[in-house]
């Protein structure tokens, strides 16, 4: 079976409809509620890695002791070459732990449908090569990605948050973007945060609706490419 471990870091931030479209393409996953109580393993026994999202940085373990386990499992899977997806929180952990640099509270927060771009780069990528050129995909962050990594290759940009996906060595990709979210998520947005911000929560809404069919379209896309780099990755030790 072709076994994914997926991390989830807040109880509000889990798999969705991408969990949905990994299992469709043939992926066993595992979840692991990390902000439960539940132990990320000793040794990446699965085939693959997705860390999700969540309100931390990567190296915050006081607030969130199992992030230093999860990091090690970045790590492991950095260096045996099992596949990583992070998303988020996720992205900015496969950053720290191969050498980038994440700030809290850095720029503008971005929230809701936001606009990105493909980088020439992306066209070379087993997941974003042949995808648009402008893609949109839903965001909650404040927290971003500063420095990438030493040979990481950059994907895809934003007008306020440049790295929103980015590859390291051949098979392991952060994003800040969630693919994972569509219209459904705003709903369950508290309206008073969004207001704080200058935001009108209908219109986040009737953005996020409108682009939905496209962005559906484009990550459904990138899962089953992931799917498929999954399968055929060698099982880690």
């Amino acid at each position: 079976m072709s076994r994914l471990l997926v991390v989830q870091n807040d109880p509000n931030a889990g798999a969705g409809r991408l969990g949905d479209w990994l299992a469709e393409d043939g992926l066993d996953l595992d979840l692991i509620t990390a902000y439960d109580g539940a132990e990320p393993p000793a040794r990446l026994g699965h085939r693959a890695l997705l860390v999700l999202g969540g309100g931390y940085l990567p190296d915050e373990d006081e607030r969130a002791p199992w992030l230093a386990p999860t990091r090690a499992l970045v790590a492991q899977a950095l260096e045996t070459g099992a596949p990583v997806l992070g998303i988020c929180l996720g992205g900015q952990m496969l950053a720290h732990v191969a050498g980038g640099t994440v700030r809290a509270r850095h720029g503008a927060p971005e929230t809701g449908s936001t606009p990105l771009a493909l980088r020439p780069e992306a066209d070379d990528d087993p997941l974003f090569t042949g995808l648009p050129c402008r893609v949109t995909a839903m965001e909650q962050h404040r927290d971003a990605i500063t420095t990438l990594p030493p040979g990481a290759v950059w994907l895809v940009t934003g007008e306020h948050c440049p790295y929103q996906a980015f590859r390291v060595g051949e098979r392991a990709w952060g994003v800040q973007f969630h693919p994972e979210a569509g219209p459904d998520t705003v709903r369950r947005w508290d309206p008073g945060m969004l207001t704080a911000q200058g935001l009108d929560p209908q219109e986040v809404w009737r953005r996020a609706t409108a682009d939905e069919p496209m962005a559906a379209a484009v990550w459904r896309k990138v899962a089953g490419r992931f799917a498929r780099v999954v399968r055929a990755a060698v099982p880690s030790p």
